[in-house]
């Protein structure tokens, strides 16, 4: 990801979720219990899903640099957590959902 242009269709690819669609995992139990939760508050890849939902309500021209920056940590966070998938059915576990919460549902196509 050199660009900005890049860090945006490399995001685009990332997060296949919409972005009502990851509000609406973002206020369940499973959402909320699953990622490391530092000092006991709200998880990291919670506290990226939100900023994502507004990423992705942002047009692309009002994006900052701080919003790429993130952009490329999902991007990253996606692609290093959907080489770990474990055997077996994901359906119900830890690692969807900690996938879920950066807006990538590995059960989509």
């Amino acid at each position: 990801m050199s660009d900005d242009g890049t860090a945006r269709e490399d995001f685009r690819e990332a997060v296949n979720m919409a972005p009502a669609e990851l509000e609406k995992w973002l206020a369940t139990d499973a959402s909320k219990a699953a990622g490391q939760h530092k000092g006991g508050g709200e998880a990291t890849g919670h506290a990226s899903g939100r900023r994502i939902v507004e990423i992705l309500r942002t047009r692309e021209d009002d994006l900052t640099d701080a919003d790429v920056r993130h952009m490329r940590k999902v991007v990253g966070y996606v692609h290093r957590h959907l080489a770990q998938r474990p055997s077996g059915d994901v359906t119900d576990t830890t690692w969807r959902h900690s996938l879920m919460n950066w807006g990538h549902d590995p059960l989509k196509g």
